[in-house]
């Protein structure tokens, strides 16, 4: 069955969609792989938020790999799992920076507040990490990009592989913080001590609006 374009509502206009996707829907649909996460969350991050709605980006490259890990949002994983690596430091950070980190690994709480957690490339086989990467799912990451950065809005964009995006993002009065990958090889080089949590609420709190609640929702 084709996926329910009216699920994503303002995002179903992207010229991804009309461009790249149907030949992306018939490669997913020709593999004989496990592809994750499942079909009913590969496009959750656009599911849960409008561009409108979209104060924070955080770009990650590919789901988690590992079946049961990936729930649609970048970096983040079902509450049950314990944290992959990238995720640690990135708790690790916060905890140094804000002196809290939540309680499990599942970070919808920061979509519901208006962080969109956009993984570059929203499919990936089961054990096979990165490889669809030049499946055309970059497209959608430059048209997302596109479509926020015409209002102002903070990104996050850790490693090379999310600068390499910088391009997309229209010229305006918006926070980007360029830090090193979390990932265990390369957090050292610039990613501890980025405290990027305190930063992103900062200049939100600048604009009149409210912080992140990066720990947990409030009661």
């Amino acid at each position: 069955m084709a996926y329910d374009l009216t699920r994503l509502g303002q995002w179903a206009s992207l010229p991804f969609f009309g461009d790249h996707w149907p030949g992306i829907q018939r490669h997913l649909a020709a593999e004989t792989r496990t592809i994750l996460p499942s079909e009913e969350k590969r496009f959750v991050a656009l599911e849960q938020l409008q561009p409108k709605d979209t104060r924070v980006v955080i770009l990650g490259q590919d789901p988690y790999p590992t079946p049961g890990h990936a729930n649609g949002l970048a970096f983040s994983v079902t509450s049950n799992v314990a944290l992959p690596r990238s995720l640690r430091n990135i708790f690790r950070e916060m905890d140094d920076d804000l002196g809290a980190v939540p309680k499990t690994g599942d970070l919808t709480h920061w979509a519901a507040q208006g962080v969109l957690l956009l993984n570059t490339s929203l499919s990936v086989p089961a054990g096979n990490a990165g490889a669809h990467a030049r499946l055309g799912w970059a497209h959608l990451t430059r048209d997302v990009l596109n479509a926020v950065s015409r209002h102002d809005c903070a990104f996050l964009l850790w490693g090379k592989h999310a600068q390499s995006f910088r391009p997309a993002i229209h010229e305006g009065k918006h926070l980007i913080i360029e830090t090193a990958h979390p990932s265990p090889l390369s957090a050292r080089r610039g990613f501890f001590g980025s405290r990027p949590y305190s930063r992103v609420n900062a200049w939100l709190q600048t604009r009149g609006e409210p912080p992140i609640d990066w720990v947990k929702l409030p009661n």
